[in-house]
């Protein structure tokens, strides 16, 4: 029986996180939930899978729930709240496996202290890699615990890996869907509504990251989650659009043999993968191979979608660049899906965000986080200027 802890728990990796456990009960028990602000969700968990500990973001809606738990002759399960909270979630003592889910740095400091507490970790949550990914991954080693991919792109390489040495790797494949603009000409981009935005053409995802893959940021992620998990320089990891997202990626190995991971697009499987690893159990999650009829390939346009160059530039950089880029990011598409800005002024603002930030090395999570805030703070600058029309100066390699 493998005990679970979810960071995040009523998103959408989180609920389908649970969705396996409920497959599998004989397999799983969920000890620990971080639910962050989704109270009545929260109180659904909690009096379904009656956890050790549940962790609300605020202190007001952690009275809520456990006031509500009682009424419902659950107190019992102990109600925390906050960063301190969630962090007592990631390294509870009956945990073995712990789902780190949380969108943004928030769910940093608790990664970074379950892998510290010699948990296994499924990583969902690629902004802990994008920003401290070097400090996260050293203290997997250190503890000799793996880092389980959650997210399907890394989590097909994870599988296609399993078919030779590290040193025999060539190059890393990543696959990316090309959002919903792969085919609008950029000259449009100015009048992109958050409803067309929203519109991804295969996966069903939280706001942010389907904005995200929609300006190929979230690919740009992925390049740098993938330079962390594996211990590639960023040169040998390459982006493919692949419309079809039928292969999730591709690892080309130094003989010129290349292994490719496809299944159906179902965030269950990659899960069931990371919780069962190394084994791989039955599931009824079967891809209709009639479906490979038709696959295409091509190169990424990164003019057209300049997120994805900021991405690689910027891992390159190293230090604080990686962690003014997820920030800035995060403002940004807050500030589009408000309406505060244009869809094509993203990567305005993340251009020149991650160009004032430094690339010293950050040794400690408290200075990630302080690089985090200090990014955060630039860009929030930029988008009040953009609101009140302040004219700046654009970044030619963006415009």
């Amino acid at each position: 029986m493998k005990r679970i802890a979810i960071l995040g728990s009523t998103g959408s990796i989180g609920r389908s996180t649970l969705s396996v456990a409920e497959s599998y009960p004989e397999r799983f028990r969920i000890v620990a939930l971080a639910a962050g602000g989704n109270l009545e969700a929260a109180f659904e968990q909690a009096r379904r899978w009656r956890p050790r500990v549940i962790s609300m973001a605020a202190e007001p809606d952690a009275d809520g729930l456990r006031a509500r738990l009682r009424q419902a002759g659950l107190s019992e399960v102990e109600v925390v709240y906050g960063a301190a909270g969630t962090v007592k979630v990631a390294t509870h003592s009956e945990a073995d496996f712990v789902v780190s889910a949380i969108v943004g740095v928030a769910g940093l400091e608790a990664t970074y202290e379950a892998v510290k507490a010699g948990k296994t970790v499924g990583v969902a949550n690629k902004e802990c890699l994008v920003a401290a990914g070097e400090l996260i991954t050293a203290e997997a080693r250190k503890q000799g615990k793996p880092l389980l991919p959650i997210d399907s792109e890394h989590n097909a390489v994870h599988q296609c890996l399993r078919g030779g040495r590290m040193a025999e790797v060539e190059r890393i494949w990543l696959t990316a869907s090309g959002g919903p603009f792969l085919n609008t000409p950029r000259s449009e981009f100015s009048s992109i509504t958050v409803e067309q935005a929203l519109n991804h053409p295969t996966w069903k995802m939280g706001k942010r990251i389907t904005i995200d893959s929609a300006t190929l940021m979230n690919k740009g992620f992925e390049v740098i989650e993938a330079c962390r998990l594996f211990h590639m320089p960023p040169a040998k990891i390459e982006v493919l659009v692949h419309p079809q997202s039928t292969i999730h990626s591709m690892v080309e190995f130094v003989d010129g043999s290349i292994l490719a991971q496809f299944s159906v697009t179902d965030m269950r499987l990659p899960i069931l993968y990371a919780l069962t690893y190394p084994e791989r159990i039955q599931s009824d999650m079967r891809f209709p191979v009639s479906n490979l009829r038709h696959l295409d390939f091509s190169p990424p346009d990164v003019n057209k979608f300049p997120c994805l160059r900021l991405a690689y530039e910027a891992v390159e950089a190293g230090g604080a660049k990686t962690v003014a880029l997820n920030a800035a990011d995060e403002v940004a598409v807050a500030a589009f899906l408000a309406g505060s800005i244009g869809f094509d002024q993203i990567p305005r603002i993340i251009e020149e965000a991650v160009s004032a930030s430094n690339s010293g090395k950050l040794e400690s999570i408290g200075k990630v986080l302080e690089a985090d805030a200090e990014a955060r703070r630039y860009a929030q600058e930029l988008v009040l200027g953009i609101n009140k029309k302040i004219a700046r100066p654009r970044a030619t390699s963006v415009v």
